[in-house]
């Protein structure tokens, strides 16, 4: 249950990690994402991390009217609820990526293995795949 008095906490996050590994893990081996993520230019990339904070913090504060920022525990300003959900919803994927070697399966024969090259693309698409997990994530948060 959600609701004005309640805080943050790590059953919280832990919510946040299933639903972030729920909608991840899709999007980690689809060939077409590291295609997708390997012809992005840097400001699409930089777009893609602003779409993720932004439906992040939409999911969180706006869609559900029981929970304000103002009222949270910060971090440098920011509320650790949403600090939270974006740490999980970028780590879900990477965690997913390298568990899974998508960058190797993906990238190795055009990149290389090992090389910047690879390690930028395989930024990018992590960045694709929070535009999911972060919507998984928030759910999570909001419904359980």
């Amino acid at each position: 249950m959600v609701g004005r008095n309640r805080r943050f906490k790590l059953a919280d996050t832990a919510q946040q990690v299933v639903g972030g590994f729920l909608l991840a893990g899709p999007f980690v081996v689809t060939e077409e994402v590291w295609t997708l993520a390997a012809s992005m230019a840097w400001y699409q990339a930089v777009a893609t991390v602003v779409i993720v904070f932004g439906i992040g913090y939409g999911a969180l504060y706006k869609a559900d009217a029981d929970r304000d920022p103002d009222r949270e525990t910060e971090i440098a300003g920011v509320p650790v609820r949403f600090v939270s959900l974006i740490a999980v919803s970028y780590l879900s994927v990477l965690i997913l990526a390298l568990a899974f070697d998508a960058p190797e399966t993906f990238l190795a024969e055009t990149y290389g293995d090992g090389t910047l090259a690879q390690a930028l693309v395989t930024l990018k698409a992590v960045s694709v795949g929070a535009v999911f997990s972060v919507v998984g994530a928030a759910t999570a948060d909001s419904v359980f």
